[in-house]
C-alpha cells in the first residue's frame, strides 16, 4: 500500500494524465527494507524520504524533494492552463497557504498520532493523547475553512474564491485526513467535523484520486 506522501504525488500526475495525457515512469522503493536510506536515493532526496520526483526531460535531470515542492513544480511545468491551480494572484496565494498548512501543521501531527498508536513498540498515553488532540485541532481548522464559520459560505475545496476550487491544496491534504480511521479516530471523533467529512467524500469520488490511491502503487510481490 502507497503512503500518504506518496499519494499526493500520485494523485496529482493521474489528474494531470486525465487533463493532458501526461506520462511518467515509477520507480518503487521499498521502505520496509530501508531502500530509501541507499546511496542511490540519497543523491535524489539527501533526507532519505519518498517520493521524490525526477524530471527528464532536463539535462542533468532534475530531482525535487518534499511533496508540497513537487506539487508546485507539477503546477508549473506540467499544468500549462492552471487546472489545479489559480491564474489570480490572490487565489493563488489561498491555495498556498492550504497546501503548507497541512504540510506544516496537519501532517507531522498525524504521522505521530500514527507511531505512536500503531507502530510504536512501547505505547506512551500522553504521546498518543498529545498527538491525537493535536490532529482533531487541525481537522478543526479545516472545518471551519470549509464550514465557512467566518465568511457565511460553505466552501467545496480548500483554496478559491466563493465555494472554492479543486486544487493542490486540496491534493496536499486529502491523502492523510482520509486515513482518519487507520490514525486510530473514532467516527465519534470525527463527529464535530461534518463538512470535512463531505470533503473527503468529495475528493474521494474523483477518478484519478481513485487511481492515486489504487492499486497500481501497491508495491510488487
Amino acid at each position: 500500500m502507497s503512503t500518504p506522501n506518496g499519494q499526493k504525488v500520485q494523485i496529482m500526475l493521474e489528474e494531470l494524465a486525465e487533463k493532458y495525457g501526461t506520462e511518467w515512469d515509477t520507480t518503487f522503493v521499498n521502505i520496509m527494507s530501508n531502500d530509501q536510506k541507499k546511496e542511490w536515493f540519497l543523491r535524489l532526496n539527501p533526507n532519505g524520504r519518498i517520493p521524490v520526483l525526477v524530471d527528464n526531460t532536463q539535462s542533468p535531470p532534475f530531482a525535487v524533494m518534499e511533496t508540497s515542492a513537487e506539487l508546485l513544480y507539477l503546477l508549473k511545468f506540467a499544468d500549462k492552463d492552471d487546472v489545479f491551480g489559480f491564474k489570480d494572484e490572490y487565489e493563488r496565494s489561498q491555495a498556498l497557504q492550504w497546501l503548507f498548512f497541512w504540510h506544516g501543521s496537519g501532517a507531522p501531527y498525524q504521522g505521530q498520532m500514527n507511531h505512536f498508536n500503531k507502530f510504536a513498540k512501547d505505547k506512551i498515553p500522553y504521546a498518543i493523547e498529545r498527538f491525537k488532540n493535536e490532529t482533531l485541532r487541525v481537522y478543526g481548522v479545516l472545518e471551519v475553512q470549509l464550514s465557512g464559520k467566518y465568511t457565511g459560505e460553505p466552501k467545496e475545496y480548500l483554496a478559491g474564491n466563493g465555494k472554492g476550487k479543486y486544487s493542490v491544496a486540496d491534493i496536499g491534504t486529502y491523502p492523510w485526513v482520509k486515513a482518519w480511521e487507520f490514525s486510530g479516530f473514532s467516527k465519534e471523533d470525527m463527529k464535530a467535523f461534518p463538512h470535512l467529512l463531505k470533503w473527503i467524500d468529495r475528493i474521494g469520488a474523483r477518478p484519478a484520486v481513485k487511481k492515486g490511491c489504487g492499486e497500481k502503487y501497491n508495491m510488487p510481490k
